[in-house]
């Protein structure tokens, strides 16, 4: 077979119902697409004014008309832009996607800004069809001499254009709409869709009702020239109240004083018929610098948009102009964790053109939590501008909004602490989500993440890291490590924009860790920093008193993302521990002990730990004897951070019925007071009749201070108590 070339044919009969059908996802667009032409040739205009090539007329007023006729199952759209010659009518709509935007751009590339332009694709036109059985357009164009044109299509691809007679410079569209559509011309529902669409378009869009009988009151001052006036209203003035009375021969007449200056329910008024009413901001807050928004504005535009009468904590406003334009406001809500899904809305503008809400290419996932507007005019939308189409474009934007996000909240850490502290609680979710989701950001975050205390302060994590009595190597008494721990302090300090000192450095560097390894001697292991934390006062509140006694800290991290939040940070910040305050007995909280003490307590362990696994008949319980300085404790519980860590991974994963009994006592240790008369009982009296109840009260009451007794635990520990209560009454 011969080699051949050519060009592809397209056979438009097929390719119109395509475009009409499956172009669009949502039918009621067409206000969009349409409304959006509107603009367009408004646009373009002003340009031309702008370019000398047009003079505006004078008291020129660029609008947008939309009028529904229920009666006549119409819809109308007026604009009064740049209108179309014959030869344009047959260039941009006779030729399906010829872009009369693009070819505008082209045209005036150097003198035009082509962002300000909404079309591209030259197919928003034919969203007309969706709706409508039949499309007439009435045009007149700017151009000088140019003659009205009319057209008219039935959905087919034939069509008629005729000499029209509209005779002021723009465009009408006129849809017959189907009878599936019918609900497009209701007065109601165009308002919402064109509220939805083009609450914010750059040129003022009315709607009205076609012959409506509807009428207003207006001040007779107020009245514009299109105004069409059914009665005058003339109020009588009043008379201002006399103190004394009139004379006689002053009665009956009223002096210019007596007349009051003219009230609001006094002044002449007009009954007009109702005017059109306008549906949109043409210069939305976001257009603004941020330095010319009052927070009451803020908060406007917030309630306006969102509906949320809550007031939000604070708001990121964005603006950039380089390597892309984007504009938008991002607010932080106040959620309530417990009650309330956490659910926001970024809602996604293209010129002031309403795209889409939350689309996930341009927003950050962990910013989905948030409320905001984001206007883009560089984002490559699809033809059907309803989706994006997917490049590095995209994730530039996306990572630019989320570093945003980071230097706002880094910068209010910084400067405005107190507020920042006062933020936290509600915020928090926010970071944490972020902090898991993308990387960039928990490292720009990473020295201004908050973590309350047990005292209600909130400590950033290099405070968090200050060197404790509990981080420096055995031996060293508190005071000798209190004072060393001023000392790295004031060698590391910094100083902020408040003039207070900051830790500077929370990992020290290799020349102070070689100044470290030369004090301490070649070889010495370098020391894990512990953090701990409680995860439920409460529960854990025995062991919080015994921190407290012993001048230790811990933060507080109850929710549920805080788990996988602080594997996050240990994976970041390389000789960071988190531990829960129930691991482990520090040496802290034990007194101290010379080695024949310590093997004594060996001995003594090794034959309290047969007691208790007879007793608890449970061959895997781990038992320790310690000295504790509080000899008020009989017994504690300690589960290891990996085991707790574990069994908290096994029952996310697990499969419903997945039996989680053979998970509960891994990693438990049982530590017994030495110091308590209960325990020294049980050692001097290991055959007595009540051990083995008192080894069972022991354990309980250790387990009860870390996590709740199952159902059947606990009905032996009231039964127990009981028991006991009955010995102690005899």
């Amino acid at each position: 077979m011969a080699a051949k070339s050519g060009n592809l044919s397209i056979n438009s009969e097929n390719i119109f119902p395509i475009i009409k059908k499956w172009l669009y996802s949502d039918h009621d667009i067409f206000y969009r697409e349409l409304i959006s032409n509107g603009c367009d040739a408004v646009t373009k205009l002003k340009k031309l004014d702008m370019m000398g090539e047009y003079t505006l007329p004078e008291g020129y007023r660029a609008r947008i008309d939309v009028i529904v006729n229920p009666e006549k199952k119409t819809l109308t759209f007026i604009d009064n832009g740049l209108g179309m010659t014959a030869d344009e009518v047959e260039e941009y709509i006779n030729q399906i996607a010829f872009s009369g935007a693009s070819d505008f751009i082209e045209k005036y590339k150097d003198k035009s800004n082509a962002d300000q332009i909404i079309g591209h694709f030259g197919l928003g036109f034919y969203s007309a069809f969706m709706v409508a059985d039949e499309v007439h357009i009435d045009t007149l164009s700017y151009k000088e001499g140019a003659e009205p044109v009319h057209w008219e299509c039935d959905g087919g691809t034939e069509f008629t254009m005729s000499q029209g007679d509209r005779t002021q410079v723009g465009t009408v569209i006129t849809l017959f709409l189907n009878e599936d559509c019918l609900e497009f011309c209701n007065e109601y529902k165009a308002r919402e869709v064109i509220k939805k669409y083009c609450s914010f378009m750059p040129t003022e869009v009315y709607l009205s009702k076609a012959d409506t009988q509807e009428t207003q009151i207006i001040n007779a001052d107020e009245k514009l020239d299109d105004d069409v006036v059914i009665e005058e209203i003339h109020p009588e003035p009043k008379k201002k109240d006399s103190e004394q009375e009139k004379s006689e021969d002053q009665e009956g007449e009223d002096s210019p004083e007596d007349l009051e200056e003219p009230e609001e329910e006094a002044r002449e008024k007009l009954k007009i018929r109702r005017r059109p009413e306008l549906l949109n901001e043409t210069a939305p807050l976001w257009t603004k610098h941020a330095n010319d928004c009052t927070k009451e504005e803020y908060l406007e535009f917030y309630r306006k948009v969102f509906h949320d009468y809550k007031e939000p904590l604070f708001w990121i406003h964005l603006n950039m102009d380089y390597p892309f334009n984007l504009k938008g406001i991002l607010y932080f809500p106040k959620i309530n964790m417990e009650y309330e899904s956490i659910e926001g809305t970024i809602k996604l503008y293209n010129n002031q053109v309403f795209i889409a809400d939350n689309i996930k290419e341009v927003i950050p996932e962990f910013l989905m939590l948030l409320k905001g507007v984001i206007d883009c005019p560089d984002l490559p939308l699809n033809v059907s501008r309803s989706a994006l189409q997917n490049d590095g474009f995209v994730k530039k934007i996306s990572e630019y909004i989320s570093k945003k996000v980071a230097d706002k909240l880094s910068g209010m850490c910084k400067t405005e602490k107190e507020e920042y502290d006062k933020y936290w609680d509600d915020i928090s979710p926010f970071i944490k989500f972020g902090c898991l989701k993308d990387d960039k950001f928990c490292e720009r975050m990473n020295d201004y993440i908050l973590f309350k205390n047990l005292e209600g302060k909130y400590l950033t994590l290099p405070e968090c890291l200050e060197v404790k009595p509990t981080d420096t190597a055995d031996g060293e008494d508190a005071e000798k490590d209190a004072a060393e721990n001023g000392e790295e302090k004031e060698a590391g300090s910094a100083v902020d924009e408040n003039g207070e000192k900051v830790e500077a450095e929370v990992v020290t560097d290799e020349e102070d860790s070689e100044d470290s390894e030369a004090k301490d001697g070649e070889g010495a292991e370098k020391k894990d920093k512990i953090i701990y934390y409680v995860t439920d006062e409460q529960q854990q509140g025995q062991y919080i008193k015994m921190f407290r006694d012993n001048g230790m800290d811990a933060v507080i991290l109850t929710h549920n993302i805080d788990q996988p939040f602080i594997q996050q940070l240990e994976s970041k910040n390389e000789g960071v521990k988190f531990q829960r305050i129930d691991a482990d007995v520090t040496d802290a909280l034990k007194s101290e002990t010379d080695e024949e003490e310590a093997k004594a307590l060996e001995e003594e362990a090794k034959a309290l730990g047969e007691i208790m696994k007879k007793a608890l008949e449970n061959d895997k319980l781990t038992v320790k004897v310690e000295k504790l300085k509080d000899e008020k404790i009989s017994s504690v519980l300690t589960l290891s951070e990996e085991s707790r860590r574990m069994q908290d991974m096994m029952k996310m994963y697990s499969m419903p019925g997945m039996d989680m009994g053979g998970f509960g006592g891994e990693g438990e240790t049982l530590i017994l007071n030495a110091n308590h008369p209960l325990v020294k009982y049980v050692n001097e009296n290991q055959e007595g009749e009540n051990v083995g109840m008192i080894c069972e009260q022991l354990y309980d009451l250790a387990k009860i201070q870390q996590a709740p007794l199952s159902p059947e635990a606990m009905t032996k520990f009231i039964a127990r108590s009981n028991e006991i209560m009955m010995v102690l009454a005899k």
